[in-house]
């Protein structure tokens, strides 16, 4: 048995010991689906100024380049489909092992791959739809998108005439307090906390995996480049996320 295989067996016997397994995913698990990521060094902020929160509330002019550029820009998120990491992932719910998914993305991956929205925490938001800032009322995207389209007229809501933002935690913006608060306590509970697709730099949440492992749990990464975290593993594995989590559930 080569060194590939006896990691991938041992990866095999944690998730078999395991009944609380938390899965904390970054872009990583959605660039294999055709998502370009944010912060790569090909990223989307690479090619483009991110728009801050406070700048966003401040001017309806930046409002309007905000939603110019989504209903302009690369539409490969909304048409995406999971790939085999989110299915593996999925296939822990079913088994019964899965707490939930915590993740970075904003993309619904997991939703769709089967995973039920209860067990998704969103730590950046989704970008499949909006909310208004002030009544916190729900638009889907198309609606949003007859608002806007074709004279470039700034949305705003059709209850109390707040501003509508695209549901997802922009540069400047609070990191959403239930979310943080039901991901904290999944970490301090989980008895294997498996990283996919992260490169564990972003904080609060890179903080996680730490946080698992000093309250006893057992810590494993997916990701194709090192992470500051890896000495810390009881498997690590640098390979791409499906054909690899495809491999260690069957």
């Amino acid at each position: 048995m080569n060194t590939l295989d006896q990691d991938l067996a041992r990866f095999r016997r944690l998730i078999a010991e395991s009944e609380r397994i938390v899965a904390f995913t970054g872009a990583g698990i959605s660039t294999e689906s055709g998502i370009p990521d944010f912060r790569g060094p090909n990223g989307v902020w690479k090619k483009v100024q991110p728009i801050d929160f406070n700048d966003f509330i401040r001017s309806e002019d930046i409002r309007r380049e905000s939603w110019r550029r989504r209903f302009s820009g690369d539409s490969r998120m909304s048409t995406a489909e999971p790939n085999a990491g989110h299915l593996a992932v999925a296939a822990l719910h079913r088994m019964g092992k899965l707490t939930c998914v915590i993740t970075q993305n904003v993309d619904g991956l997991h939703q769709k791959s089967g995973v039920p929205a209860d067990q998704v925490i969103e730590l950046h938001g989704n970008a499949n739809y909006a909310t208004c800032l002030e009544c916190s009322r729900r638009y889907e995207m198309d609606e949003v998108r007859r608002m806007f389209l074709p004279d470039e007229t700034v949305p705003y809501c059709v209850d109390c005439g707040g501003i509508i933002k695209t549901a997802t935690i922009s540069f400047g913006q609070a990191m959403p307090v239930i979310e943080m608060q039901r991901a904290e306590q999944a970490v301090t509970d989980c008895d294997l906390f498996i990283v996919m697709g992260s490169s564990l730099v972003v904080y609060p949440a890179a903080a996680f995996p730490r946080v698992a492992k000093g309250n006893g749990a057992r810590l494993a990464i997916v990701n194709n480049d090192p992470t500051d975290l890896d000495p810390l593993c009881d498997i690590v594995l640098h390979r791409p996320i499906g054909e690899t989590m495809s491999r260690v559930i069957d």
